[in-house]
């Protein structure tokens, strides 16, 4: 049952993360308008079960009069309303406020910042630190995030797991975390990929949309465009076992859907997100209007 749509209001972000699957960074370019938001969330009543309203990119925080906007909007709807965001602009604490103000006064019912070494390195105080500082000056609830660089798990120098590298850290490998993440990390040969461990295809509790349309199922598969055909219209006719990307993973994960085209890759992959992403890359073309937008994928 879907009870959450995510916003991507943008591909633009003031970073260039190593694990961030959706490629983005400061040279991309796009939002969504105010009239596409209101939009969507008139939409989102028709499905009838949505709870939630995300805010995200990218870096939403870089368009924030449209953000707040769409916050006020979304809470008119009567969803909760959740943002995602990096803290670039936590300058320092009081500057924080400043920003924080605002989605105190609409009452936002998550804030989930980023903080890990991804989004900032150094000796000082990390943006999202000052942002908490900040937001607890005026009483106001967040969260941090912090995703983990890959690295093979040992325990004395003994890799463990019945003898298996298991590889720790929560980064998953799509995007740009292929290109960046996988050098040196253990692989396995390409027909052991027959499940898709982290993501629900056939049920999916959430999807992700962004300006150009696309409905995303997980980031780079797409139900279709919600430009064409309404959002609640596509979540009613998705059947996983009939979409064309959808329906080999939910069968027999990635090693299926390479199998059902063919897909013919040199090598051996880390993981599931791995081999799929690299199978998709080499579908892209054939399937354009299902995987997408080419950003996504490394192509500009």
């Amino acid at each position: 049952m879907l009870t959450g749509i995510h916003f991507l209001l943008t591909y633009k972000c003031t970073y260039e993360c190593d694990h961030c699957f959706l490629y983005c960074s400061p040279d991309a370019s796009g939002t969504f308008t105010l009239s596409q938001i209101k939009d969507v969330l008139a939409d989102a009543d028709k499905i009838g079960t949505i709870e939630w309203i995300y805010f995200e990119g990218g870096e939403p925080f870089l368009y924030f009069p449209l953000m707040v906007e769409g916050i006020r909007l979304a809470k008119q709807h009567g969803f909760k309303v959740g943002v995602v965001t990096n803290c670039y602009w936590a300058t320092d604490p009081e500057s924080a406020t400043l920003w924080l103000r605002a989605l105190r006064e609409l009452e936002i019912d998550d804030l989930s910042m980023s903080d890990d070494p991804f989004h900032y390195e150094g000796d000082d105080i990390s943006p999202a630190q000052k942002a908490v500082l900040g937001a607890q000056s005026i009483g106001m609830d967040c969260d941090t995030i912090c995703i983990e660089a890959p690295a093979v798990l040992t325990k004395s120098g003994i890799e463990i797991a019945k003898g298996a590298p298991v590889i720790s850290g929560s980064a998953r490998f799509r995007g740009r975390a292929v290109e960046k993440l996988t050098a040196g990390l253990p692989t396995r040969p390409i027909d052991s990929f027959v499940t898709c461990p982290y993501e629900e295809l056939e049920k999916p509790e959430r999807v992700h949309l962004d300006n150009t349309g696309n409905v995303h199922i997980c980031q780079g598969i797409s139900m279709g465009n919600m430009w064409d055909i309404p959002l609640s219209e596509l979540i009613d006719r998705y059947a996983a076992l009939q979409h064309p990307i959808t329906g080999p993973l939910v069968a027999g994960g990635p090693t299926r859907l390479a199998q059902s085209y063919p897909v013919r890759l040199e090598g051996n992959f880390v993981d599931e997100c791995h081999y799929c992403f690299a199978v998709r890359s080499a579908l892209r073309t054939q399937f354009p209007e299902l995987l997408g937008p080419p950003l996504v994928y490394g192509v500009v």
